[in-house]
């Protein structure tokens, strides 16, 4: 039973007994003055439409945010004291809920980090800032075989299941990218009714389990694709061939979670455990990856294709790169995802111990692709703890051409990072299939915060780009940020992460000495 039934619970129980004592007794109205304020507020708590704890948890749910009223006088206290990391964390999740909420995000008192520390990073400013105007960037997606290119934002709704979050979680988010003009991507649980239901632009994401378009074997259908892919609302498919969060490992959604309705969406059994197969069954090597592609992008009628992975053996990703020389077939953009990324269930091994990290695996990306001489022929789409403008800064300096966010979209929800996704209980309503708790989430009031947070992150990204002199997003290098190294050991990331000069994997003559290992072991037909 749910504090919410609880409480019902004990408000007509109160209500019934004050006035069955009261016919024996009519000083035992006098028991309304007492409840009847704290029925009221819990009622109060219950109908309104803003905070989905206080509707899932009346009364009880007001101390929390009694607590977040003191939240930076608290906060502060832990920033001067402790150097973990955990107080930056908790910084940028404040960031987002402030943003999302339309609240004031400027801080007083400066910086919170310790700007002496190894490892302190920051971006140039010039003497002469630019003053843009232009608040929504845009990248054009597909290659020269893209025949429906798309224009996407700089920062868009990365990977989540419906299944993994709640049907009205799904609906905020996808009416939030309808609002603000971003992409929605589905998550590898396939394309449900509640992606469809508000028009927002969808990623459409294809896993290993090829939910929303297999065969009853678990096979790859393309005819069932074709139907899902021609969707109007549908702009790009990404083949999902690994995830930061569980790289190695196929996707999982416990049987806790799996309802009759998310079973016939996904076409798999009730009653136990749907776990995605760690590889793909339509492709075995990196040639039948890029047929793959040309097949995905021939049945959507030309629409952009492109995969995601986290980066692992190096010499994979070049065999890939080997196999677009070989066929001519390139994707139209590469989705890398960063070791740290989350999920609501992997094995901890998984989460703590598998996959590189955004950063390194970015510059690997990129120097390949450059080297190969493939780099103008697609996009590199960046996700992995991306909260602030900063990140995404970040992460176009090391060559990504935009951006994707699950958590800082999951915190402008109201996601309180409870860690319970993979139980059902989630208590705000965002990562559970109980109706009773995702009842709480209001589409229309979530919607808006998940625009707002969008809407303004990309424009301190374009503050942030004027401030560096810069006439938009297409003009950032990596000689515009800095990092401590230690001490007073200053460098930029030009200096930290050089570029490899273009197309010098082609020839074998010229292979720098420290890609010679890996390209001699990649292979366009075999991983």
């Amino acid at each position: 039973m749910t504090m919410r039934q609880i409480f019902i619970t004990f408000m007509f129980t109160s209500i019934i007994l004050i006035i069955g004592l009261s016919a024996i007794s009519p000083t035992w109205l006098w028991a309304f003055a007492i409840v009847g304020p704290v029925i009221l507020m819990g009622l109060y708590d219950i109908l309104q439409t803003k905070h989905s704890i206080r509707r899932l948890y009346p009364i009880f749910g007001r101390f929390r945010y009694v607590l977040e009223a003191v939240r930076p006088e608290i906060q502060q206290y832990f920033v001067e004291s402790d150097t973990s990391g955990t107080p930056i964390s908790r910084e940028f999740r404040s960031l987002v809920y402030q943003r999302a909420k339309g609240d004031r995000d400027t801080r007083p008192f400066g910086t919170i980090f310790d700007v002496n520390r190894a490892g302190y990073e920051w971006v140039n400013h010039s003497m002469q800032p630019k003053h843009l105007t232009d608040f929504d960037p845009r990248v054009k997606f597909g290659g020269p075989d893209c025949t429906k290119p798309y224009m996407s934002s700089v920062l868009n709704i990365s990977a989540m299941s419906y299944g993994a979050l709640s049907k009205n979680a799904i609906m905020s988010l996808n009416r939030g990218a309808k609002i603000g003009g971003f992409s929605h991507n589905t998550g590898e649980g396939s394309m449900s009714p509640y992606h469809l239901e508000h028009g927002g632009d969808i990623v459409w994401q294809i896993g290993t389990g090829y939910f929303g378009c297999r065969d009853d074997q678990g096979n790859f259908n393309p005819e069932t694709f074709k139907t899902n892919a021609t969707k109007d609302v549908v702009k790009m498919i990404e083949i999902k061939l690994s995830q930061g969060a569980k790289p190695g490992h196929g996707g999982i959604l416990p049987a806790a979670k799996l309802t009759e309705e998310i079973a016939a969406i996904r076409h798999v059994p009730m009653g136990a455990d749907v776990v995605s197969p760690p590889a793909h069954s339509a492709f075995s090597n990196p040639t039948e990856l890029l047929f793959f592609v040309k097949q995905l992008r021939e049945l959507s009628g030309g629409k952009p294709i492109g995969f995601k992975f986290c980066v692992g053996r190096r010499d994979e990703f070049l065999g890939i790169c080997k196999a677009m020389i070989a066929t001519g077939i390139t994707p139209d953009f590469i989705t890398v995802d960063g070791g740290e990324g989350g999920t609501g269930a992997a094995p901890t091994e998984m989460t703590n111990s598998v996959g590189t990290p955004i950063k390194d695996a970015l510059i690997f990306v990129n120097n390949a692709l450059i080297g190969f001489g493939l780099r103008d022929k697609m996009r590199i789409i960046a996700s992995g703890k991306m909260f602030s403008a900063f990140h995404i800064l970040r992460a176009m300096a090391l060559g990504a051409d935009t951006v994707n966010s699950a958590r800082g979209m999951m915190l402008s929800l109201g996601c309180i990072q409870a860690r319970t996704c993979n139980t059902d209980h989630c208590p705000t309503g965002i990562a559970t299939q109980n109706p009773s708790r995702n009842k709480a989430i209001i589409v229309t009031d979530k919607s808006q915060r998940v625009a707002n947070f969008q809407r303004e992150t990309v424009k301190n990204l374009v503050e942030l780009i004027g401030a560096a002199g810069l006439n938009g997003v297409e003009d950032l290098e990596p000689k515009h940020l800095n990092r401590r190294v230690e001490g007073i050991n200053i460098k930029t990331y030009e200096q930290l992460y050089p570029t490899i000069n273009a197309n010098v994997l082609l020839d074998e003559v010229v292979i720098p000495e420290d890609w010679r290992y890996d390209m001699a072991q990649a292979n366009a037909t075999s991983w």
